[in-house]
């Protein structure tokens, strides 16, 4: 359902985790990139290694909103199985400068 994402930046982040594509996962990100696991601020390099690209990561968006920058989705990896989980971004200059996710 990657359609009902409008914002393109939130489109690249999207589909380039699906696809485990780091380079463009980080090209979708600004230098300064932050993200929230759960209401804690995490280390954004090492959490995403270890919760998408080590453990090959999936997201399928079920209901999304603000133009897909607020999406519920089901978040499956080989660590933890599969999730029902918010995502939350903050958009600046085209690219993802902060995301939030968690149980939802």
């Amino acid at each position: 359902m990657t359609d009902s994402i409008g914002d393109p930046a939130v489109r690249a982040f999207v589909d380039a985790l699906n696809a485990g594509d780091r380079t463009a996962f980080r090209a979708a990100l600004t230098a300064d990139a932050t993200m929230s696991d759960d209401g804690t601020d995490r280390d954004l390099a090492e959490w995403t290694e270890r919760e998408i690209f080590a453990s090959q990561g999936h997201l399928e968006v079920a209901t999304a909103a603000d133009d897909g920058r607020e999406f519920v989705a089901d978040y499956s990896n080989s660590t933890w199985g599969a999730m029902r989980t918010r995502w939350t971004f903050t958009v600046r200059d085209g690219k993802v400068a902060r995301f939030e996710t968690g149980q939802a």
